[in-house]
């Protein structure tokens, strides 16, 4: 699960990070609300954490232009306002839940959990035409035929079987596979998505990653 935490505060956005990192969750932190909208309009995060008072944007500010974008990325939302019109207004501005300055991090975890089982994240496989991603093993199945897939096939064949026919650029799944920061290029993308051909071939699928010059791959089931 990939987590963005946008906080001005380094101590505790990294703090924060170095926590959900040794949980499992794949973490990145920006420290200013403009370069959040900016991360998180990749649309690559299950999951934002957002402070609101904040240089350049505020969390408010943030939550709209993420959902302006028809982003539906869970938000939590994090901040030492506590008052009723406060998480009203975060709550109308986006946010899936609001949580108060201090908390305690078992809380803040069991938050974070539900928001993301809230998004179906516990579901064990992904199933696209007849063929099926099983999320505990990292195996590719079509009927009796079964292989297995590298960390990295796994983590794009995961990402286009979520998006199924939408449209994702070289640049979208950069970010989501490699990270954001990454030195990966876009002819990364391009193998795997060769490998993940041939695999997919080999056990007979009948699903097709199909590419669209300056929009990206998406999947297709062949009739």
């Amino acid at each position: 699960m990939k987590i963005l935490i946008v906080e001005d505060d380094v101590m505790l956005a990294d703090s924060l990070k170095d926590m959900l990192t040794k949980k499992g969750f794949d973490v990145e932190a920006v420290y200013d609300g403009e370069d959040g909208a900016e991360y998180a309009e990749l649309g690559v995060y299950d999951l934002l954490i957002l402070d609101v008072m904040m240089p350049k944007m505020n969390g408010y500010e943030v939550a709209r232009h993420v959902r302006s974008k028809r982003c539906s990325t869970p938000i939590l939302m994090l901040t030492a306002k506590s008052g009723l019109e406060d998480r009203i207004e975060g709550l109308n501005a986006g946010a899936d839940y609001y949580l108060t300055k201090p908390f305690d991090m078992r809380e803040l975890l069991a938050c974070i959990n539900a928001l993301l089982r809230r998004q179906g994240s516990e579901v064990n496989e992904l199933v696209f035409g007849n063929t099926e991603l099983d999320l505990s093993t990292g195996m590719l199945i079509c009927s009796e035929k079964s292989v297995r897939l590298s960390a990295k096939e796994f983590d794009v064949m995961r990402f286009l079987m979520q998006s199924k026919e939408k449209n994702l650029s070289k640049e979208v799944i950069l970010a989501r596979v490699w990270g954001y920061d990454s030195d990966a290029v876009e002819n990364h993308v391009e193998v795997y998505v060769g490998f993940l051909r041939k695999k997919l071939q080999s056990i007979g699928s009948n699903v097709k990653i199909e590419a669209i010059r300056k929009l990206g791959y998406h999947l297709e089931v062949i009739e």
